[in-house]
């Protein structure tokens, strides 16, 4: 079982148009909804390939109960924290080219007394899990520390913790300890305060991490694969495929490699697998089973530390 803190989570309005012009008016050729934010697609890219996910959410109003919903209907165990006010919405615009144009939301502000009740129910939902995965930017209301003092909750309850966000929350989080950190390449300068320009660099970024708390670094890089820094070593792999334009790519790096057994470069791989598998996935789709195999054989391991991260 794999829970999941989805702090800021939202519901995704994807909608066809023949083309986009500022000021006029469209019709949709087409439109799905999807559940959506960091730790959401984590949830719905494990449940896709038949593994137990449960999701701790923060959610309000209609668009809460839309939420949980579409989770539901993709088989996701989902824990309902009811706050006052309602989940956020985005909406992408998308035209025949796969050009996207995306209006996002920013998120409700949650009260003291809900981030608390958020807090609790992750623990207490977390009791038989393998993994608790805190994932997304801490929503308006909740401070850096909760994170950290929930890395230290989960650890002493002998859950393995994984952290996925961005800013003082990262920081605070690792200094708590957790088994695994997942960032990209902005996070991680934002956190180490470096400047990173080849993978070498991004190696002995992830070490500060680790030896501020941090067990095991997964570092993301899109289309340039991933890398991950851990006890026995490090390891860069790296996928031949189509530019990465799915929002979700990053989660499902992160759950390609817990569901691989989170070690070593097999799990790596994987994860870049099911990342890779998401790129040419429209909106927020995550993988199904078949999907995977498809980008099977272009997974090349990398020791190239000295390749610039972008470009």
């Amino acid at each position: 079982m794999f829970v999941v803190l989805a702090a800021d989570p939202s519901v995704d309005r994807m909608i066809e148009v023949e083309r986009l012009e500022r000021a006029g008016l469209h019709w949709a050729s087409a439109g799905t909804m999807r559940p959506s934010g960091k730790g959401v697609h984590l949830a719905r890219a494990l449940a896709s390939q038949r593994l137990k996910a449960r999701v701790v959410v923060p959610a309000g109003g209609q668009e809460g109960d839309n939420l949980v919903s579409l989770l539901r209907a993709e088989d996701i165990e989902v824990i309902r924290v009811r706050t006052e006010a309602t989940v956020r919405t985005n909406i992408s615009l998308v035209e025949p080219d796969a050009t996207v144009t995306r209006v996002n939301e920013v998120g409700p502000r949650l009260t003291g007394g809900e981030v608390q009740v958020l807090a609790d129910a992750l623990v207490k939902h977390a009791d038989d899990a393998e993994w608790a995965v805190l994932a997304g930017r801490t929503p308006r209301g909740m401070d850096a520390e909760v994170l950290a003092e929930l890395v230290a909750r989960l650890t002493v309850a002998g859950v393995k913790v994984a952290v996925d966000t961005s800013g003082t929350a990262l920081v605070e989080a690792v200094k708590a300890g957790p088994a695994l950190v997942k960032v990209t390449l902005d996070e991680l300068k934002s956190a180490t305060a470096r400047q990173l320009t080849t993978f070498a660099d991004v190696v002995d970024a992830a070490q500060q991490l680790r030896s501020l708390g941090a067990g095991a670094v997964l570092a993301g890089f899109g289309a340039k694969g991933a890398v991950l820094i851990e006890d026995t070593g490090a390891w860069r792999v790296k996928v031949v495929t189509a530019k990465p334009v799915n929002p979700g790519a990053g989660d499902a790096l992160l759950a390609g490699f817990l569901a691989a057994g989170a070690e070593g470069k097999q799990a790596l791989a994987a994860g870049v697998v099911w990342a890779a598998a998401t790129f040419s996935l429209p909106g927020t789709f995550m993988p199904w089973l078949g999907d995977l195999g498809v980008c099977e054989g272009e997974v090349d391991e990398s020791s190239e530390w000295e390749e610039a991260v972008r470009g």
